[in-house]
């Protein structure tokens, strides 16, 4: 996997048959390291992703809609000022390079027509974005590299750019078959390198997975020698031949992509392919993409919510081997009666007595050890004070155990909310849920934006009809049950699990018939930790049978009265039934 030169060069040609001549509406940055340029040409928008991530740089055209933070980056509006209304004049790919110059006519502050570039380097964790004016002044970038970061280029502005350092490589849009294979018969004399490390180590741009199919074809016959088989790819390159695959493994997952078809890949393995370069890396991806960076966004949280939790379960257990201690209470008390029972018997100064215990049956001798600095009736006392200290210590600490579980607990509901989270706005309002129950001190946990934003709660629509909300966190579900929801609404939560609040409004429609329940439990059965498609018994009320403990945590709520029901965590139906 490799956005090398002949992925750009394909996504190049796409861009000059696309967008060539299209005028620029919209300049946005929804990441700190992506540029997303919205632009018309003809009837029709189309939203050009440039990105610079070190796990996953490209450029295509993608018709994703991303959230945008509130307050636009410097970069974003850098851009936005300079590029507001500019057109695409030109796509330029300087040799081989993983490098696209991407050039617009504008106007300048004065009104004057001028060109700007705008320079997206395709390079792994040396990726970048680079703004330049005239002469190629560099007029701002994405990843600003200074002294420190590289002593051999440095991206500032108002320095020229220049592009990266040159490698000691061929150009093998240049490279004639014939001089491939004499360049490889000269390698392979001295003993250097198998077919696709030669391929790797002498040309330009060229991934080791393209390299390996290069070989690969050669072995396999389909060109009789590897200048032959290196050379057609780049004869279709220069011809704008490309054929956009995806290896997917057995279970669907896409391991694999390329703009030109593979074959490395034998049984268990299937090949997709597509009609473009954007088609195919949008698919490629999509969802993986999203995932990695809500990952990256949710780490503090998940970092705090395991400090938290370790140190709960820590408490628990250290209360719990107290508690234990606490159980020999009552031998204390039963030391001190038998003491002062026979307290006529023991001599002042004695260090033990020999006395009868009746309580048990039959009767025995028992031997209590004794200070002997103390009367008789002192050191009945001294066990009525330990039986006492013990006997209160057993209740605080059953207090205390059920309030740590209790915190525990929740922990669990925030991890069940903070897995289900789909964009940044859920998460942040399980930071603000964070804050609100006192976990985490304010700006302990930052939001990724300067305001909260409010996620919307799921939709759902019964098949009778019924509007059906979901609380996406504890938060939501507060405001879904003890606000939204009327006497008379039905509300479902699966039982013994961390979950989402559930509520069926019945809004004067009357009493909802056997299938919306089950369909309604079927949703509280999906949004809650439970493996898909398990079997989940879910609790069902009436709002009026429930209520909030004063002072209790966000989502924690006790009911009553209520029935349970019986379904599959059915994610297909959950989806069907969403709005």
């Amino acid at each position: 996997m490799a956005f090398d030169a002949g992925m750009l060069s394909a996504v190049a040609a796409e861009l000059r048959d696309k967008l060539t001549g299209a005028k620029i509406t919209k300049v946005q940055q929804p990441e700190k390291d992506e540029i997303d340029l919205i632009m018309h040409i003809g009837r029709e928008n189309h939203r050009l992703l440039i990105s610079a991530s070190p796990s996953a740089p490209r450029i295509h055209i993608s018709s994703e809609q991303k959230e945008n933070p509130i307050a636009a980056p410097m970069f974003c509006m850098l851009l936005r000022k300079h590029l507001g209304g500019a057109r695409l004049c030109e796509v330029v790919q300087p040799g081989f390079e993983r490098v696209l110059r991407l050039v617009f006519d504008t106007v300048d502050e004065m009104g004057f027509p001028v060109r700007r570039s705008l320079i997206c380097e395709i390079m792994g964790k040396y990726s970048n974005i680079i703004f330049c004016g005239e002469n190629d002044r560099i007029l701002g970038a994405c990843r600003a590299v200074d002294f420190t970061t590289s002593q051999k280029r440095q991206v500032l502005p108002g320095m020229t750019y220049e592009l990266p350092p040159a490698q000691d490589k061929l150009n093998p849009l240049e490279a004639e078959a014939a001089d491939i294979d004499a360049l490889a018969a000269e390698r392979s004399a001295t003993g250097e390198l198998r077919a696709d490390k030669f391929i790797t180590s002498n040309y330009l741009g060229i991934s080791s997975l393209l390299a390996r199919e290069i070989a690969r074809r050669t072995a396999d016959g389909k060109y009789p020698t590897l200048g032959t088989a290196l050379s057609a790819v780049m004869t279709d390159i220069k011809d704008g031949r490309f054929e956009p695959t995806i290896v997917r493994d057995a279970g669907g997952m896409p391991v694999e992509y390329c703009f030109t078809s593979l074959s490395l890949y034998g049984d268990g393995y299937t090949t997709d392919s597509y009609d473009s370069a954007s088609a195919m890396l949008e698919s490629y991806y999509g969802e993986r993409d999203r995932a990695e960076r809500l990952r990256a966004r949710e780490a503090d949280i998940i970092h705090l919510l395991g400090g938290v939790g370790g140190k709960l379960e820590k408490k628990i257990a250290r209360q719990r081997e107290e508690l234990a201690e606490c159980e020999r209470g009552e031998e204390y008390r039963t030391r001190g009666d038998l003491i002062t029972a026979n307290i006529w018997a023991i001599k002042n100064g004695a260090s033990s007595a020999v006395v009868t215990d009746y309580s048990v049956d039959p009767p025995a001798e028992l031997t209590i050890e004794l200070d002997s600095r103390l009367t008789a009736a002192q050191n009945a006392q001294q066990c009525y004070r330990k039986y006492t200290k013990l006997r209160n210590a057993k209740r605080e600490l059953t207090h205390q155990i059920e309030l740590a579980e209790a915190e525990l607990s929740y922990i669990e509901t925030v991890r069940d909310s903070l897995s289900r989270c789909k964009t940044s706005a859920d998460i942040d309002e399980v930071r603000a849920e964070l804050v609100t129950a006192g976990i985490a001190r304010r700006g302990a946990v930052k939001p990724s934006g300067s305001k909260l934003r409010h996620a919307r709660m799921l939709e759902y629509e019964t098949s009778g009809g019924y509007r059906v909300l979901c609380g996406r966190n504890n938060l939501q579900n507060d405001e879904l049950t003890m606000k939204l929801a009327e006497r008379d609404d039905w509300w479902f939560h699966v039982k013994d699990a961390p979950g989402s609040h559930v509520v069926l409004f019945t809004e004067g429609k009357g009493e909802p018939d056997s299938a919306d329940f089950t369909e309604a439990a079927t949703i509280a059965a999906v949004n809650s930790s439970l493996p898909e498609n398990a079997t989940a018994e879910v609790d069902y009320t009436l709002r009026r049978y429930i209520k909030k403990p004063s002072g209790s945590k966000p989502g924690f709520v006790i009911y009553t009265k209520n029935w349970s029901a019986l379904v599959q965590a059915d994610a297909a139906l959950a989806c069907k039934l969403k709005k």
